[in-house]
C-alpha cells in the first residue's frame, strides 16, 4: 500500500493519549492532540480576566495533560524540541483539522457510547481512505461500527498500545471483518519499522491476547499464593529477575500499575467470557478483594502490597502487607534453596530447569503456576489468535517477560511439562497431544540460521513473519560463528560483515572482550570487510571491569593496571585506526568503556533508548579508555577563536565532571557523544544490527581507508586549566564539592587543556592518552577512590547522573 504518515491526529489526551502523542512526535510526525471544552472557568482563570470563550480556557485540559506528560519521568519524548511537533486543540473547535492527517487514533475515556459519538464527529471531517483506530484496551472492537460508512469500516480497526508508549514494546492490531485486509499489513509493517513496535495481530476477543493471558497469570498465581500461604516478599522474590521478569516483579509491579486496573481486566474476561474454563481464576482472592474494599490500589492511594512509613529513627521503611492477618510489616528479605541453586547459571533457560525441578516450596510454586498457565495458553488457540509465538511476542513486548509462556515451556521441554501437566489433571489442549505423537519436541526450532515455529493449522513449522529481514544472533551464532573466548563472540553476519557481541555480565569490558575485538579486527582485516559491535542482550555495556581495577589497585600492582588501561587504550584506537570500517550500535545502558567504545567507532548506529555517558567520575576517576581524549579531540574539531573556546572546554568538562548520561539517543548528540551528520539513530530495536551491518557496507563500498592518526589536536594548555582549578576550588570553598571530587575535577581539566602549556599547543592523540592514563593511574592510588569503586561494586554506591 503506497501510503506515508505525516500527520497524525490524536483524540483523547489522558495518560495515554498524551503519551502516543509524543511518540509519534518522537518519530518526526506532526501530531494534533485534542480534547473536550472545560465547562466551567477556574477561579484562577476569572482572575486574569478569561472568559469560557478564551482559548487558554477552551485548550486548558489538552495543555494540561500535555505539560503534565511532558514534565513526567521517565520522559515520554526523546527530546524536549521534538514537543513543538505537537499541536493541542478542542473537539468543538479543531476537530475540522483532522482533515488534514493520515491517522486519527481515538483515545478517549473506555465508554462505548462516548466513542461512537467522537467517530460521528470523526466522519464529518476524515478524510476518505485515511486510517482511523481506537486504542481501547477491553471493548468489542465490532461494536464501535455501528452506523459508520463502508470507508470507515474498511480502514478502522483497534491499536492497542500498551502504558507508557515510548517504553512498551507492545502494539496490538485488531482488525474487525470488515477491515481491509491491505490496512492492517500497512499497520503491522508502519508499527514496527517507524515505531519501534513488537507487532501482534490478534483476534477481536476480550483483553485481546497480552491482558488476557497475563491478567491470567497474575490472578491464577494470586490464588496460588492463598493457598500456599506465600508472603507478598517471597513472590516478589520468586517471580522477579530470576524468572526472566521485570525486577518490580508481581507486587510491586501491582502497585505501580494500580490494583484497580489489574482487577477490571479480570472482571472484565470474568463478565465476557462464560466458557473460558480457567473462569474462577479471574475471581479476585479474599485479600484482594479486601484491598479492593479498603482502597489500597497501590502508589496512587499510598499503600497496596507494599507501603512506605517513617520508622522511629525518622528514616523511611519500606512495609509488606501480611496476607493473613491484613496488616503491615517490615519487609524481610527471603531466600529459597532452588534459587540459591541458580546463582551460577546466567542462562534463563537452564535456570527455568531448576525452578521447576526445586524440592521446597519455592519450586512448587514454579511447577504450579507453570502448570496453570500452559495449560490456559494451549486453550486460547484459536480463539484469541491462530499463530503461538503471538502470544510469546505479546507476553515480553507488553509484560516484560524474557520468554513467553510457550518458550518456557521449550525450555523446560515440552513433554516433561506435559506430563507434569497431565498428572496435576491439568493435561493441555488435544493438539498438543497430537504435536507430541507426531514426534515434536519444541515448539520452536532454528533451521539454517532460521528461527520457525509450529504451526497448529498447517501441523508443520514455519518462519516467524516478519523476521525475513532481521538479523538475529541467536538464531545464526551456532553456524555462523568465526572466533570466540569466554566474553566475545565473533559471527559472519553475512556479505563479509562480523559481528562482535559481548557475553560477560552486563557485557563489561575485560581483558577477555579487549582480546576478542582485537581478533575480530585482525579477523576482518584479512578477509572481510567490516564489523559491527553489537549484542541482543538487556544492554549494550556497562562499561570497564571496575572489579578488575578495583583489584588491582587496592593490591598495588601499578604496573599491571597500567598495562591493563594501556590496553583498553590500544584497543579502542585499534577499533578507530583499522583498515576496516568498524561500527557500533549501542542500545540501553551503555557506560564507561562502553561509551569510549563508541566514541572510537567510525560510525554509530543507535537505538533511541539510549543511556549513554562517561560515569567514571562517580566511581573516583576519569575516563581512561580514550574517552578523555576523544572529549578533547572533538573539542579541538570544534573550536573557533574567542571566548566561545572556553564556553565549549567548559561544556566537555561538565559532561565527563557531571557524569551526564543521555536518556535518548537524540540527548546524546547535544552531549556531543554522538555526532551530528555521521551518527544514526533507529527505533526498531530489532532492526538494529541489520541497519548497522548496511551503513558498514556503504563504508566499504564508498572506498574505507585507514584514517590517519592525529597530531592537530588543539589544546588550550593553562587558559584552560586555569579556568578548571578557578572553577574547582570555588566550588570546594562552597562545599558544593569534596576535596577529592576537587582533585578529580583537577585531573580531568588538566587532560582536557593539554596539560601545563604556556599557549594553545597542537598536540598528538598519543600525548593525550599518556596524559589520560597518568591521571587515572594517579587516582587509582587514592583511598576515596577505593572507597567508592568498593561501594559500587558492593551495590550500595549509585553512578550520580
Amino acid at each position: 500500500m503506497n501510503r506515508t504518515i505525516k500527520k497524525v491526529a490524536v483524540l483523547g489526551s489522558g495518560v495515554m493519549g498524551s503519551r502516543i502523542a509524543c511518540h509519534f512526535a518522537n518519530i518526526g510526525c506532526q501530531v494534533l492532540l485534542l480534547d473536550i471544552v472545560p465547562r466551567e472557568l477556574l477561579p484562577t482563570e476569572t482572575a486574569k480576566g478569561l472568559t469560557i470563550e478564551s482559548k487558554a480556557v477552551r485548550n486548558r485540559i489538552v495543555n494540561d495533560a500535555l505539560q503534565f506528560a511532558l514534565k513526567s519521568s521517565p520522559s515520554p519524548i526523546y527530546d524536549k524540541r521534538f514537543a513543538s511537533r505537537i499541536t493541542i486543540g478542542n473537539f468543538d473547535d479543531d476537530m475540522k483539522d483532522i482533515a488534514t492527517a493520515d491517522w486519527t487514533i481515538e483515545v478517549v475515556v473506555e465508554n462505548l457510547d462516548i466513542k461512537k459519538k467522537v467517530f460521528e464527529q470523526v466522519e464529518k471531517y476524515r478524510k476518505p481512505g485515511t486510517l482511523i483506530t481506537s486504542n481501547t484496551s477491553g471493548i468489542p472492537i465490532h461494536q464501535m461500527l455501528d452506523g459508520r460508512t463502508n470507508d470507515f469500516k474498511a480502514h478502522f480497526c483497534g491499536t492497542h498500545f500498551f502504558n507508557p508508549p515510548r517504553y512498551l514494546k507492545l502494539l496490538e492490531i485488531i482488525p474487525t471483518p470488515s477491515t481491509n485486509p491491505e490496512v492492517v499489513n500497512f499497520l503491522m509493517h508502519y508499527g514496527d519499522l517507524f515505531l519501534g513496535k513488537t507487532m501482534v495481530l490478534c483476534k477481536d476477543t476480550p483483553a485481546f491476547i497480552a491482558n488476557r493471558v497475563g491478567v491470567f497469570g497474575i490472578m491464577a498465581m494470586l490464588h496460588v499464593v492463598e493457598k500456599m500461604g506465600l508472603t507478598v516478599e517471597e513472590v516478589d522474590k520468586l517471580t522477579g529477575p530470576v524468572l526472566g521478569r521485570p525486577k518490580s516483579a508481581t507486587f510491586r509491579t501491582g502497585d505501580v500499575v494500580g490494583l484497580d486496573t489489574l482487577v477490571h481486566v479480570a472482571n472484565g474476561v470474568a463478565a465476557n467470557c462464560p466458557t473460558d474454563e480457567a473462569k474462577a481464576e479471574f475471581i479476585l482472592p479474599t485479600y484482594l478483594q479486601k484491598m479492593v474494599d479498603n482502597k489500597w490500589l497501590g502508589d496512587k492511594t499510598g499503600q497496596g502490597f507494599y507501603k512506605k512509613v517513617k520508622g522511629a529513627n525518622g528514616k523511611s521503611e519500606i512495609q509488606a502487607l501480611d496476607l493473613t492477618t491484613m496488616e503491615y510489616k517490615p519487609a524481610v528479605k527471603v531466600k529459597f534453596a532452588t534459587l540459591e541453586a541458580t546463582k551460577t547459571i546466567d542462562n534463563l533457560k537452564d535456570r527455568v530447569k531448576i525452578l521447576v525441578a526445586g524440592k521446597d516450596k519455592a519450586g512448587e510454586f514454579y511447577r504450579s503456576t507453570f502448570i496453570g498457565l500452559f495449560q490456559y495458553v494451549s486453550n486460547r488457540i484459536p480463539e484469541i489468535t491462530d499463530a503461538l509465538y503471538q502470544i510469546d511476542d505479546a507476553m515480553k513486548a507488553g509484560f516484560g517477560w524474557d520468554l513467553g509462556p510457550f518458550e518456557y515451556w521449550d525450555a523446560i521441554g515440552v513433554k516433561q511439562a506435559t506430563d507434569m501437566m497431565t498428572t496435576a489433571s491439568k493435561a493441555p489442549a488435544a493438539w498438543v497431544t497430537e504435536f507430541l505423537a507426531a514426534g515434536n519436541t519444541s515448539f520452536y526450532k532454528i533451521e539454517n540460521g532460521t528461527r520457525k515455529f509450529y504451526n497448529i493449522d498447517t501441523k508443520s513449522y514455519i518462519v516467524v513473519p516478519g523476521t525475513e529481514n532481521i538479523i538475529s544472533l541467536e538464531t545464526i551464532r551456532d553456524t555462523k560463528t568465526v572466533w570466540k573466548n569466554s566474553g566475545v563472540t565473533v559471527t559472519d553476519i553475512g556479505d563479509g560483515i562480523l559481528n562482535v557481541e559481548f557475553h560477560t555480565k552486563m557485557n563489561t569490558i575485560g581483558g577477555e572482550v579487549l582480546a576478542g575485538v582485537n581478533k575480530a579486527i585482525e579477523i576482518a582485516e584479512q578477509g572481510y570487510r567490516g564489523i559491527v559491535i553489537s549484542n541482543e542482550g538487556a544492554n549494550f555495556s556497562a562499561g570497564a571491569n571496575l572489579g578488575m581495577v578495583f583489584m588491582l589497585a587496592a593490591e598495588q600492582e601499578w604496573d599491571e593496571l597500567n598495562f591493563a588501561i594501556k590496553s583498553f587504550q590500544d584497543t579502542m584506537m585499534r577499533v578507530r585506526y583499522s583498515s576496516i570500517p568498524v561500527v557500533a550500535a549501542p542500545h540501553n545502558l551503555t557506560l564507561g568503556g562502553g561509551c569510549e567504545m563508541c566514541l572510537h567507532a567510525d560510525m554509530v548506529v543507535a537505538h533511541a533508548e539510549l543511556y549513554i555517558g562517561l560515569v567514571e567520575f562517580g566511581v573516583g576517576v576519569i575516563p581512561g579508555g580514550g574517552g578523555t581524549k576523544e572529549f578533547a579531540l572533538r573539542l579541538s574539531d570544534s573550536l573557533k577563536d574567542g571566548d566561545l573556546e572556553l564556553n565549549r572546554f567548559r561544556d566537555g568538562f561538565l559532561t565527563i565532571g557531571q557524569a551526564k548520561v543521555a536518556t535518548s539517543a537524540y540527548e546524546a548528540f547535544d552531549l556531543g557523544i554522538l555526532r551530528k551528520g555521521i551518527d544514526k539513530v533507529v527505533v526498531s530495536r530489532s532492526r538494529q544490527i541489520a541497519e548497522a551491518k548496511a551503513q558498514c557496507i556503504k563504508l566499504a563500498d564508498a572506498g574505507y581507508t585507514m584514517p590517519v592518526k592525529r597530531k592537530d589536536v588543539r589544546v588550550l594548555g593553562n587558559q584552560a586549566l586555569g579556568l578548571t582549578y578557578v572553577g574547582a576550588n570555588s566550588m570546594r570553598s562552597g562545599n558544593y564539592i569534596s576535596q577529592h571530587d576537587q582533585l578529580i575535577s583537577e585531573k580531568l581539566g588538566y587532560v582536557l587543556a593539554g596539560g601545563n602549556l604556556s599557549q594553545p599547543t597542537m598536540v598528538s592523540e598519543q600525548y593525550l592518552l599518556d596524559l589520560e592514563r597518568e591521571a587515572f593511574l594517579s587516582l587509582c592510588t587514592e583511598r576515596k577512590t577505593l572507597e567508592r569503586m568498593q561501594s559500587v561494586i558492593s551495590g550500595k554506591g549509585i553512578l550520580r547522573n
